[in-house]
């Protein structure tokens, strides 16, 4: 696994920065995918962002950051997501810090938020390596669940088809399974749970078979299945449904 160090201007992390709201968030050129779609949404307090932009302004380390080498001079960010949200948000005029917006400030003052250099480790190697360093840095800020770095190991047409079913907060998943499934959507719980349950407890082996695949409607639709047998075998009862293993039971008892 090849891991390297790159120092980058704010300048070229919000080049063509775009934030498509569910549809993921964008930058450095539109190589760069900030949030994913269908991943954790912003959760940055203003008090939060502030602090990044003050702690830049006054030239201070902003604390590494940690990128995926995803092939094509394409990157995905594993760790710093809210940081460097909070920077292109800022440049791009979406709030002030001490009363004043990116575009209030005098040119100088501009130009060093923009030369300001952020240190990132971008991570190249195979899945099983990839995971294996995602788990290692992991270790400050908003902490990444098992399920976030396993979407970024096995990142592709796959994953983001099943964040569609399954990541979006009062998304199809929540519908039909909120009484069912423990944890949250944002937070990739969901995900995980579906993924247990297909697979028999073999997460990751599936994800590494199916990561190429065009859509992950086997995966929604054996979810449904699993919901509906139990809600046609038991009665509804919030309290002692949620944090079954629905899908071994399934297995066993279905036909």
């Amino acid at each position: 696994m090849k891991v390297e160090f790159r120092s980058i201007s704010v300048r070229d992390l919000v080049s063509k920065y775009q934030d498509d709201g569910e549809g993921g968030v964008v930058g450095y050129g539109g190589k760069l995918d900030i949030r994913p779609a269908f991943q954790r949404e912003f959760v940055y307090k203003d008090r939060q962002r502030e602090a990044v932009i003050r702690t830049i302004n006054q030239g201070f380390p902003l604390n590494v950051m940690y990128w995926a080498d995803n092939g094509g001079e394409h990157y995905e960010v594993i760790d710093g997501q809210q940081r460097t949200i909070s920077v292109a948000q800022y440049v791009s005029g979406d709030y002030s810090v001490d009363g004043l917006y990116f575009h209030n400030l005098p040119r100088d003052k501009a130009d060093r938020i923009l030369e300001y250099e952020l240190m990132i480790y971008v991570c190249t190697g195979t899945d099983s390596e990839k995971l294996d360093w995602f788990r290692t840095v992991n270790i400050a800020g908003e902490k990444l669940t098992n399920q976030e770095l396993r979407n970024a190991v096995y990142s592709g047409t796959w994953v983001s088809d099943a964040k569609r079913y399954f990541s979006k907060v009062g998304g199809a998943a929540y519908q039909i399974g909120k009484d069912h499934l423990k944890g949250t959507a944002i937070r990739q719980d969901y995900l995980q749970t579906a993924i247990d349950w297909i697979s028999g407890g073999n997460i990751e082996d599936y994800m590494g078979r199916h990561q190429h695949d065009a859509d992950a409607t086997v995966l929604w639709e054996h979810f449904q299945a699993v919901i509906a047998w139990v809600k046609s075998c038991f009665k509804i009862r919030p309290k002692l449904m949620k944090g079954v293993d629905w899908g071994s039971l399934y297995r066993e008892f279905h036909s």
